[in-house]
């Protein structure tokens, strides 16, 4: 089995791991915040505030961490673009062709 996935999971694989990122962040910061590591939100936004924390420090960490992966995702992108742009150019010589 090859080390690069398929072109297929390519998106899908790429957005549950940065999934899987953004809920290690989450998991890990309110842990953090329940032990006082970290302060809390004001009043009842404690979980909106470690959500909003966990964002930031997930961008970060998934740009680095899954860049494979958004490579790939990348060539699937181009590679479907490539072929409608293929695509509607056949059928604007077929138009033009009557």
């Amino acid at each position: 089995m090859s080390a690069t996935p398929t072109r297929s999971s390519a998106t899908l694989k790429y957005t549950l791991m940065r999934f899987g990122v953004f809920a290690g962040c989450f998991a890990v910061l309110y842990v953090l915040v329940y032990f006082g590591v970290i302060p809390r939100g004001l009043g009842d936004s404690n979980t909106l505030w470690v959500l909003l924390l966990s964002i930031v420090v997930s961008a970060p960490l998934s740009y680095v961490l899954l860049r494979r992966q958004r490579d790939a995702m990348s060539e699937q992108i181009v590679e479907r673009v490539g072929k409608a742009k293929a695509r509607l150019d056949a059928n604007r010589s077929q138009e033009d062709g009557v």
